[in-house]
């Protein structure tokens, strides 16, 4: 059974319901009642409005008020209430025992009273109640789990049990002699709007903000706390601090909204929540000026399914003392890389103006792997905030095996991490409070009666017994609900106690994280593999163009850090497809800065050399707002005649074209087909490969060696002609001179 469906089945309301003094006698049960469906069954829903006091002593009188709602199809009359008190309980153990066994509640059962009219379906009804301690037996101090029961006529006569709700009475007779001190952590987070080029992709955070969104009731329940001058104070303040732990992204995505007009989904001043965000940071100011807070990392981080994919880096750019940490580390000097692109400390401060704990980190789903734990301590974290459902020896967080302690270590890799245990079982209460049966104040009854039942067991420690409450961190909250579960850390026996208090206070026996926190159906919690596939391609990609920048790259990369934190944020935990689409999103955007540094075609596609060793002239074209390194690889087809020389690594400015030329060396002229490439120093490719024909008419060395060879053996061809003709010439006179008669031999041999 979940906690979830455990809180429920035991949360018992506060009912003590005797018959008001006007009311006419009540009607006595019938001797032998229909049975009674099944509670999901009944047609009427019960809601408790109103349960006073919440603890109550021997001889004192207690008021409930509710409301009836049919849900049904049929028409009830007739209808009464009566309250079934089922056996004290003493300890937490036995109660939360009682979840998996319910009490029958039929110990004590006070006399029906009739609740006035008739119950048309879809129609509302109230009723009220009172009983004192006597009424219901109450002899001694504890937990009495109680049931409303409501019975009613049905259109064929016939009597039965048409709505229940079960809660419990606390009965208190004196405070103990050590209070139990309960802090509390309030989460302020939300799943981001934007998309990893910062754009809002929807206008959800603005329904969020406005009146009655999400955060607007969040926010709400700390407006609602009620004031007091506490001991040592100058003025009034909060009857009980909670602290808040913030995610940046949530307060930069506000602030870029009521900054004026914003575009949604790329259109032009579509968005319509900038006096909404405005009002909402105003609020949070305010409440910030009074509250204790906590940075989150920028995005709130999955630190656990991040470290598990080999990410390390992205949660350590993520934490708000990054940054600090890695100058001290290096001298005042940040190492190239470590700092935190997000800088989500600064951001909350500037736009808060408070003080914050930038050394604390909260394990979205309560749990931390080893590794997790050295990552987040290397990155500044001193003590982490986790969930006793992630412990060995949680009972010593809950005390049911002694006292309740929220303080603990967990092991890390390099020793001994401090940590304050969330109690699990509260915390849930709180979170699922809005949509508990009975309603907000029966959920609040079960959270009162767990503590009381703490703070009534012996305390060997004279420190007391100390409760971190911290609920989920999408906690939809009953404003006036929860806040009054805050205010109640007021009454005898609890002491509101800030985060700081409980770090100071005694040590439970809670030790060794576990795997990730389970989801209500028992499955682990974590992100898409899917997406975290995207994730991790796309910190590839970063981490290659890292080593391309001049100068800082976590400074010139912040914006693409910024955008995987936030495409790496737990709050895609439960959301498979949206974390798919902002990771794939993510890597195309990373993917994009490759596409702005590229190489730029000549004008015909082709390039002629002058000589042959004139240099190859390209032209880079930088896009990007910083200045980036990069090489050049020329490559020719059989790499016959043309020679290119490596000109090594070499920077190019920002949004500008650079030329650069490329050394050859040609062993012949004619047309040669060119491919030349731009890449990081690493070898990462920028833009696309471009393809050059290169033409040159120089001679080469051996071209040159042919020509001079041919022209010497034409000139001896010239000269050979020349002695011949001449040696003619002289013969023609010869045979001019000579007498008649003389015979000559042939010139030419007749063979």
């Amino acid at each position: 059974m979940t906690r979830r469906r455990r809180t429920r089945a035991l949360t018992t309301a506060l009912l003590v319901l005797p018959l008001l003094a006007a009311a006419p006698p009540a009607p006595a049960a019938p001797a032998t009642p229909t049975p009674a469906p099944p509670a999901d069954d009944r047609p009427v829903a019960v809601e408790v409005t109103r349960l006073d006091p919440r603890t109550v002593a021997p001889g004192g009188t207690v008021t409930v008020e509710g409301r009836l709602t049919n849900t049904g199809s049929e028409t009830l009359t007739d209808l009464t209430v009566r309250l079934q008190r089922g056996e004290v309980v003493t300890t937490r153990a036995e109660l939360l025992a009682a979840d998996a066994d319910p009490d029958p509640v039929t110990a004590v059962s006070t006399a029906f009273a009739p609740v006035a009219g008739e119950l048309a379906p879809g129609a509302e009804a109230t009723f009220a109640y009172t009983a004192t301690t006597a009424d219901l037996g109450m002899d001694r101090d504890g937990v009495y789990p109680l049931l409303l029961n409501l019975n009613a006529t049905d259109p064929d006569g016939g009597q039965s049990r048409v709505g229940e709700v079960t809660t419990s009475v606390v009965q208190q007779t004196a405070p103990p002699a050590s209070a139990t001190s309960v802090a509390w952590l309030w989460p302020l987070v939300e799943r981001t709007h934007r998309d990893a080029a910062g754009g809002f992709v929807d206008d959800g955070l603005a329904a969020a903000v406005s009146g009655d969104g999400r955060l607007d009731r969040a926010l709400a329940v700390l407006e609602r706390l009620p004031g007091a001058v506490l001991p040592g104070a100058t003025g009034p303040g909060p009857l009980a601090p909670v602290t808040l732990a913030i995610d940046p992204v949530l307060v930069e995505e506000l602030a870029l909204m009521a900054e004026g007009p914003y575009a949604v989904a790329g259109q032009d001043g579509a968005g319509t929540g900038t006096e909404a965000a405005a009002a909402w940071l105003d609020r949070l100011r305010a409440v910030a000026a009074d509250h204790p807070v906590v940075a989150l990392s920028y995005g709130d981080v999955d630190a656990d399914a991040l470290q598990a994919a080999g990410l390390p880096a992205v949660v350590t750019r993520s934490l708000p003392r990054a940054a600090e940490d890695a100058a001290d580390r290096d001298g005042g000097a940040v190492a190239s890389g470590d700092s935190p692109g997000p800088a989500g400390a600064d951001l909350l401060t500037e736009r808060l103006g408070v003080t914050l704990r930038t050394d604390l980190a909260w394990a979205a789903g309560g749990a931390l792997r080893a590794d997790t734990l050295t990552t987040l301590t290397d990155g500044g974290v001193e003590s982490v905030v986790l969930d006793s459902g992630a412990l060995t020896g949680a009972d010593d967080v809950l005390g049911l095996d002694g006292s309740a302690a929220a303080r603990a270590t967990v092991a890390g890799q390099d020793g001994p991490v401090p940590a304050l245990v969330a109690d699990g079982q509260l915390s849930g209460l709180v979170g699922s409070a809005g949509t508990a049966e009975g309603g907000v104040r029966v959920a609040e009854q079960r959270y009162l009666a767990e503590l009381v039942l703490l703070s009534q067991q012996p305390v060997a420690d004279p420190a007391g017994q100390t409760v971190l409450v911290a609920p989920p961190r999408d906690v939809d909250p009953d404003p006036a609900g929860v806040a009054a579960m805050i205010a109640d850390t007021t009454l005898p026996g609890l002491r509101p106690a800030t985060l700081a208090d409980l770090a100071a206070g005694p040590v439970s026996g809670a030790d060794g994280a576990l795997g990730p926190a389970d989801g209500e159906n028992g499955e682990a919690l974590a992100l898409d593999p899917a997406a975290l596939t995207d994730v991790a391609a796309a910190v590839d990609l970063r981490d290659d163009l890292a080593g391309a920048v001049v100068g800082e790259p976590a400074d010139a990369l912040a914006p693409y850090d910024a955008a995987t934190a936030r495409a790496a944020s737990a709050t895609w935990r439960g959301d498979p497809e949206g974390a798919r689409a902002a990771a794939a999103d993510l890597r195309a955007t990373v993917g994009g800065l490759r596409e702005q540094v590229t190489l730029l075609s000549p004008a015909e596609g082709s390039y002629s050399l002058a000589s042959n060793d004139a240099p190859l002239v390209l032209t880079v074209q930088n896009d990007l707002p910083f200045a980036v390194r990069v090489r050049v690889a020329v490559r020719t087809r059989d790499n016959v005649g043309l020679a290119i020389d490596d000109v090594g690594v070499q920077e190019v400015a920002p949004q500008q074209r650079t030329t650069l030329q490329v050394p050859t060396h040609l062993s012949q002229s004619g047309r040669f087909a060119v491919t030349a490439a731009l890449t990081t120093p690493d070898g990462g490719p920028l833009g696309d490969p471009v393809a050059i024909q290169v033409r040159s008419t120089t001679y080469g060395t051996i071209s040159l060696s042919i020509t001079i060879g041919a022209a010497v053996l034409l000139g001896l061809l010239f000269l050979r002609r020349g002695v011949l003709f001449v040696l003619r010439r002289r013969r023609g006179a010869a045979e001019e001179e000579q007498p008649e008669g003389t015979a000559w031999p042939p010139s030419r041999s007749p063979v």
